[in-house]
C-alpha cells in the first residue's frame, strides 16, 4: 500500500522549504563571517596606516568593556552605565582642568549656579598645577565667613586627599544639603600654614551686585565717587548693574570704582553686557580663537546699550578675579576706558562649551581661548593692572572678614585706610585724574 499522494506533496514542499531556509542561513553566516573578516582586515589595515584610527581605538575600548563585564570580580560595578560614565569622566579630565563630564544631577546644578542659587560651601575651585585651588570664596557663604581666601589649596575634603580626585568629584564632595558639615584641610601658600576648617553647608543665594554707594567724602574730597562691587556674573547681573548706576547718577556721581576682586567669573554674555554699561554700542570687548573656525568669534556690546557719561572709572582686581572678571577688566584696560588697580588676575581665560547628551548628562569641554581687544591671551597670563598694589595675607583676611561680618565694627573710611590699600590707591588715582582734568579745562578757558 502506497502513501497517499497529498501527503507526499506536503513532505516534498516542507523539505524544499527547509533546504531553502538552510541555504539562506548558510549564506547569512558566510556574509557575517566575511563582514567580520573584512572589518578585521580594515581595522588591521587602518591600524597599520593610521594608529589613531577611530575604528581601531573603538574596537580596543569595546574589548576592554567586554573583558571588564565578563571577568571583573565585583559585577555590581560593571554595568554599561557605570563603565561608560567612568570612561567619559576620565576622558574629559585628561584634557585640562576645566573640561569635565557632568552626570544629569551635576548638569542641573550647574544650570542652577548661573541662576544665582545652589547648595554648598560657596567655593569656586580649579585645578592649578595639579592642586585643587580656591579661585575665590563667594561672599556671604560658609567658606567666606570661615576666612578661606583665594589661592588657598585644598589638600583634603573630609579626609579624602584631593590629589586623587577629578575636579567634578571634588566639587561634588564640596556640595551637599544645607546643614551638613564638611572638613577641609587647607594649605595657605603665602604662610605655609596647614589648617582644618569645619564648615556647614547652606543654600547659597548669590547677590551679584553689592555695596552700591557713594564713598565717604573725607576720602574723595570735593568729588562724588561711586562704588559698586560685582561678586559674580550671572543672568541678572547686567540689569542689576544698570539700576545701580542709574541710582548713583541720580545722586550726582562723578566717577566710579568697580570692584571685581575675588569675582570668579560666570556667564560670558553677562560679562559682555556689563562692559556695555561703560563702552559705546557695538564695541568688541573680547574675541575667541580655537582649532575650529566656528570658534573664532568676536563679542560686542549691544547695539541698543544705553550710553552713559564717560565718567572716570577705576577697576579693582586681584588673584581671585577670574574668567568673566578678566574679560571685563581686560577690555576696559585695553580700550583705555578704566585704570586697573590691584594685582594680576587668576588667568582663567578659556572657553568651555556645554553640550547636553540624550540621557541628560553633558560634556563641558574647552574649545577656544579668550583674547582681549589688544589681542592679549588671558589664559595662563591673567590681566596685569596699570597700578600694582599688593596686599599681605593678613590684610586680605582682615578685609574679607570685615566684608562677611554680620556686625559693623568700624566706619568705611577707617576700614579703607587700615585694611584696603588697593581701594585707597584707586581713590587717589581717580582724584588725581579729575584734578588734572579740571586744571586742563581751566587753562583752556584762560587761553580763550
Amino acid at each position: 500500500m502506497g502513501w497517499p499522494l497529498p501527503k507526499i506533496s506536503r513532505w516534498a514542499k516542507l523539505l524544499t522549504f527547509m533546504k531553502r531556509r538552510f541555504v539562506l542561513i548558510v549564506l547569512a553566516l558566510l556574509a557575517i563571517i566575511n563582514g567580520l573578516v573584512a572589518v578585521r582586515l580594515f581595522t588591521a589595515h587602518a591600524a597599520e596606516n593610521d594608529p589613531d584610527s577611530g575604528y581601531t581605538q573603538i574596537a580596543v575600548f569595546a574589548k576592554a568593556l567586554q573583558l571588564l563585564r565578563q571577568d571583573y570580580v565585583d559585577d555590581s560595578k560593571t554595568s554599561y552605565h557605570d563603565l561608560v560614565y567612568a570612561a567619559m569622566k576620565g576622558m574629559l579630565a585628561s584634557l585640562d582642568p576645566h573640561s569635565q563630564f557632568m552626570e544629569p544631577d551635576d548638569f542641573r546644578e550647574m544650570q542652577d549656579d548661573t541662576r544665582s542659587r545652589f547648595n554648598g560651601l560657596g567655593i569656586e575651585v580649579s585645578g592649578r598645577n595639579g592642586v585643587l585651588t580656591v579661585v575665590t570664596p563667594m561672599e556671604d557663604t560658609p567658606a567666606a565667613k570661615a576666612g578661606i581666601l583665594a589661592g588657598d589649596q585644598i589638600l583634603k575634603i573630609n579626609g579624602t586627599p584631593t590629589d586623587r580626585l577629578e575636579l567634578q568629584q571634588a566639587v561634588n564632595l564640596l556640595r551637599g544639603k544645607p546643614g551638613q558639615k564638611a572638613t577641609l584641610t587647607i594649605l595657605r601658600p603665602s604662610t605655609k600654614e596647614v589648617k582644618d576648617y569645619v564648615l556647614e553647608r547652606a543654600e547659597v543665594k548669590v547677590q551679584s551686585v553689592k555695596n552700591v554707594h557713594l564713598i565717604d567724602q573725607e576720602l574723595t574730597g570735593p568729588f562724588k565717587v561711586g562704588y559698586i562691587r560685582i561678586v559674580q556674573f550671572n543672568e541678572p547681573t547686567a540689569e542689576e548693574l544698570a539700576k545701580a548706576l542709574d541710582d548713583l547718577q541720580k545722586r550726582g556721581m562723578q566717577a566710579l570704582i568697580l570692584d571685581l576682586r575675588n569675582n570668579p567669573g560666570g556667564l560670558l554674555n553677562s560679562a559682555v553686557d556689563v562692559c556695555g554699561q561703560f563702552l559705546p554700542p557695538s564695541t568688541t570687548v573680547v574675541s575667541t580663537q580655537g582649532r575650529a573656525a566656528s570658534q573664532e568669534r568676536e563679542y560686542t556690546t549691544s547695539v541698543t546699550a544705553k550710553e552713559r557719561p564717560r565718567f572716570p572709572l577705576g577697576v579693582l582686581v586681584n588673584e581671585g578675579s577670574a574668567s568673566g572678571a578678566e574679560i571685563v577688566s581686560g577690555a576696559l584696560k585695553d580700550l583705555k576706558r578704566a585704570v586697573l588697580v590691584g594685582e594680576t588676575t587668576f588667568g582663567k581665560g578659556s572657553v568651555q562649551n556645554v553640550l547636553q547628551l540624550p540621557d541628560g548628562s553633558a560634556l563641558r569641554f574647552t574649545t577656544a581661548k579668550y583674547y582681549t581687544p589688544g589681542k592679549q591671551v588671558i589664559h595662563g597670563n591673567g590681566v596685569t593692572p596699570n597700578i600694582s598694589v599688593p596686599m599681605t595675607a593678613e590684610q586680605e583676611r582682615a578685609l574679607f572678614v570685615a566684608r562677611n561680618s554680620d556686625a559693623k565694627t568700624e566706619d568705611e573710611k577707617t576700614l579703607i585706610r587700615s585694611r584696603d590699600p588697593q581701594l585707597l590707591r584707586a581713590i587717589d588715582a581717580i582724584k588725581g585724574g579729575m584734578i588734572y582734568a579740571q586744571e586742563t579745562v581751566l587753562k583752556s578757558e584762560v587761553k580763550h
